[in-house]
């Protein structure tokens, strides 16, 4: 069993890099792991819905992991990778073949989605993965992408169960069940903000960490935002948020990673800014914007 991990800062959901052949190029995908944890990243994660996960075959999704595992490893940082899906056999499956990873030190296991099972299923669903999980396993919560949401009493539960070590929390917002989740969870259990906009308010009310895409951009300012936040130096941090929110909702002005994508292929950072199908790749007057809102962003 993998020991707990710290959740703690600033975890970059990678994306992943395609060349003009539409392979995956993974001597990028190499470099930008490092690059972020260079950065001051806490950690990364692989598979995730920003390095459209659902478009990598089997070979391709273990390519990416041994890849960004071996980095993580390398450098002593965290590496999460998603092992969700929408069916408990698959989500056990994948889980258990994490533990052959060395440099895997969670998942991020998804709430299953389109089948709408109820609250109660959901929950029964993560403890069966947790007890068969050789890693820590960390809840994603985004209700607007599955069709079903945990409330603060499901969540509760789950905090309390074994190999269950942490949340990425995306309900659009910080309502009253996040709150309430960030006031009565037990200290062992790490909430993770996940709705870029929303970073820094989560941090101030209880959050460990982030998990951020647009930390692809301007990672500095983003690992300097939470640290502040984390400090309590609150005015330093309104600073930063200030600033960046507006690269954050350029980067999300049209469905994700394209926008990112794009503005990483102009700085040169990847081969091309494709992204797969039934994505679409970023207008031109999005990548305008997000360039715009970069350029202001930059510390």
């Amino acid at each position: 069993m993998v020991a707990p991990p710290n959740l703690s800062g600033v975890h970059v959901p990678l994306i992943t890099p395609f060349d003009d052949h539409d392979n995956v190029d993974y001597a990028c995908l190499e470099r930008l792991a490092g690059k972020y944890i260079d950065a001051g990243a806490a950690g990364l994660v692989a598979l995730a819905t920003t390095g459209e996960a659902t478009s990598l075959d089997d070979r391709e999704r273990n390519d990416v992991v041994a890849v960004t595992a071996e980095v993580c490893r390398t450098r002593g940082a965290e590496l999460i990778v998603g092992a969700g899906t929408n069916d408990t056999r698959t989500t056990i499956l994948r889980h258990e073949a994490l533990g052959e990873v060395a440099g895997v030190t969670s998942s991020l296991a998804v709430v299953p989605y389109y089948v709408r099972p109820s609250e109660a299923a959901i929950v029964e669903h993560f403890k069966l993965v947790a007890s068969r999980s050789p890693v820590p396993v960390a809840i994603y919560n985004i209700p607007y992408r599955t069709g079903r949401g945990l409330g603060a009493a499901a969540l509760l539960e789950l905090a309390s169960t074994p190999n269950i070590v942490g949340l990425k929390q995306a309900v659009g917002g910080i309502d009253a069940d996040t709150l309430t989740l960030l006031g009565a969870a037990p200290p062992d259990f790490a909430v993770l903000g996940g709705d870029d906009p929303f970073l820094l308010p989560m941090v101030l009310m209880g959050a460990a960490g982030v998990i951020c895409a647009s930390a692809h951009l301007c990672t500095e300012r983003f690992v300097a935002m939470v640290e502040a936040g984390l400090a309590g130096r609150v005015l330093e941090a309104r600073a930063h948020a200030a600033a960046l929110l507006p690269l954050v909702l350029a980067l999300f002005e049209e469905p994700s990673p394209a926008v990112i994508k794009a503005v990483l292929h102009a700085q040169g950072e990847i081969p091309t800014p494709a992204v797969r199908m039934p994505l679409a790749r970023a207008s031109g007057p999005a990548l305008d914007r997000a360039l715009a809102a970069l350029g202001a962003a930059q510390l």
